[in-house]
């Protein structure tokens, strides 16, 4: 009797222990929690893996980073194929997200954790995406459009305001009550959606493809712009555009390296910053000279040429289609996202309109590519290295979501894939991972170097990639989805932004690659 007395008490005791002990622990882990430190456990880590704090940086504010919150949920859909789901700029380094959440579903426990962003916060996002550094081209547009080319700024603002309403109406269905469901999540699942039932996969390979030629072609731009700028801010330096685009270039090798953008996007608000304080230091400086300005220089008359050009210069100014759809779907209140496009886009159509002509009216046939070559030498140099540092910090992210939609297409489809996954089961990146982005590194340069001509490049990603993401295609895909229900005057509208985008992207297409053409057999020849 003494002895079950004594085991009962013992296992009392012990019990006791045991509570104090998790009690204790809990209260430890929760003090450390709320001071920053907490041990994951595994399907946290999946979490983290996902959406982590530099996706939610980018989400608030990167000018192309929503290019690809849908990796998520298109991978185990199984209609984008290889090529049938959005990128994503981060790779953490704890590789793949592989395991599954207690449910069996990893996309609704995402989905949960995802930070859904305000009204504002998506405004800022298309802001950074349509107001970048490429608006130092425009002055360059209205030295060879006139006031056409100021009225294509404002044209391409409204259409480019309607298509991206029109894309977001083509994410959702209506249900059998009448009420607006939400069906699909990316720019890819409305492709593959118009292509289905006898081509599921087309249309996600067809948008991935402009994706990534548009990808590319910007941080083509970077090194060409970065090349520019230095060149001009230090003439009498015994340095050519091309050799400063070279060592551009060797700055931006670490980029095949890092597996998070983590650092890089630390200066993304600083970077934007200083870009908007330039512009105004530049209007500032044309407005101190507008007893100068050259009102008779600016007519109607336009240069056949290299008008073409010119649009695809402004087009490509407001390019944010790729990534509305998954901007729209996080933000928490999605019924703000019209009047979010239309004040992001009037303000934008206002501070370019203003920004080209005030630059053009004061340097008129005098107004270069890159507009801040035009400034005097005592703050060009200053100016310009704000730019290009700007330039060389904004490379990685394009870079990287061209790479990630390489990786998905090429090296993680699967059994379906062409080659062997770039990551192992460590995370590191293998050797033809790395080569991969060494050789996209290497290419921007080349294309940089025998072509280092920005109005040319950037013409030809506006009527190449940009007419089609931003023109083409949504109009074409409301059409395909939703005619039913379309007034005839929407009709009308989509039909005619169809045949208007197609010649715009046609004509500017052509000469924008007999001037590259022509630029390209010149560099040979030297």
């Amino acid at each position: 009797m003494a002895t079950l007395i004594r085991s009962k008490l013992s296992n009392k005791l012990s019990n006791a222990a045991t509570t104090v002990s998790n009690k204790s622990q809990a209260k430890v882990s929760g003090m450390f929690a709320r001071m920053g430190f907490q041990a994951t456990t595994d399907e946290e880590g999946l979490g983290f893996a996902a959406c982590d704090d530099l996706d939610y940086d980018h989400r608030q504010g990167m000018q192309m980073d929503i290019l690809t919150t849908d990796e998520v949920g298109g991978e185990g859909s199984g209609d984008g194929g290889g090529l049938g789901g959005d990128s994503h700029y981060q790779r953490d380094g704890t590789g793949p997200a592989r395991s599954a959440s207690k449910d069996g579903d990893p996309a609704n426990e995402l989905n949960e954790e995802k930070p859904k962003i305000t009204t504002w916060e998506a405004g800022w996002n298309v802001t950074n995406a349509i107001q970048g550094m490429f608006v130092l081209g425009l002055p360059y547009a209205i030295l060879h459009g006139g006031y056409l080319g100021l009225f294509l700024i404002i044209f391409a603002a409204v259409v480019c305001c309607y298509t991206g309403k029109i894309l977001i109406a083509c994410l959702y269905e209506e249900d059998e009550d009448g009420r607006l469901v939400r069906v699909r999540e990316s720019y890819v699942d409305i492709a593959n959606a118009c292509c289905a039932p006898r081509f599921p996969t087309l249309g996600g390979h067809i948008v991935n493809v402009a994706q990534i030629i548009e990808l590319v072609m910007t941080c083509i731009l970077y090194v060409v712009v970065s090349g520019n700028l230095m060149y001009n801010s230090f003439p009498t330096m015994p340095i050519s555009q091309k050799s400063w685009a070279i060592l551009a270039t060797v700055a931006l090798l670490p980029c095949a390296f890092l597996k998070s953008l983590k650092a890089v996007s630390k200066f993304s608000l600083l970077c934007t910053m200083a870009h908007f304080v330039i512009n105004v230091l530049v209007i500032a400086y044309c407005l101190s000279r507008a007893r100068d300005w050259a009102w008779d220089k600016v007519k109607f008359y336009i240069d056949v040429k290299k008008f073409p050009i010119s649009i695809g210069i402004i087009v490509f100014s407001y390019t944010s289609q790729i990534f509305l759809p998954s901007m729209e779907g996080s933000m928490s209140k999605p019924s703000d996202f019209h009047c979010m496009m239309n004040w992001t886009h009037i303000a934008a159509c206002i501070l370019k309109g203003l920004f080209a002509l005030v630059a053009y009216l004061t340097w008129a046939d005098a107004t270069k590519e890159v507009i801040t070559d035009n400034l005097p030498s005592t703050i060009r140099a200053v100016v310009n290295i704000f730019l290009v540092a700007k330039a060389l910090l904004s490379y990685p992210l394009p870079f990287f979501a061209a790479v990630e939609v390489l990786e998905k297409s090429f090296f993680q489809d699967g059994g379906r894939a062409a080659f062997p996954d770039c990551y192992g089961g460590d995370g590191r990146i293998k050797p033809w991972g790395l080569a991969l982005r060494c050789t996209l590194v290497v290419f921007t340069l080349l294309m940089a170097v025998f072509v280092p001509h920005f109005a040319l490049l950037m013409g030809l990603t506006g009527s190449l990639t940009g007419a089609g993401l931003c023109f083409l295609l949504p109009s074409l895909f409301h059409l395909r989805l939703l005619w039913r229900k379309l007034l005839w005057h929407q009709v009308f509208f989509d039909v005619a932004i169809f045949v208007i985008g197609g010649i715009c992207s046609i004509s500017g297409f052509i000469h924008s690659m007999e001037g590259l053409i022509e630029a390209f057999k010149y560099n040979i020849e030297e």
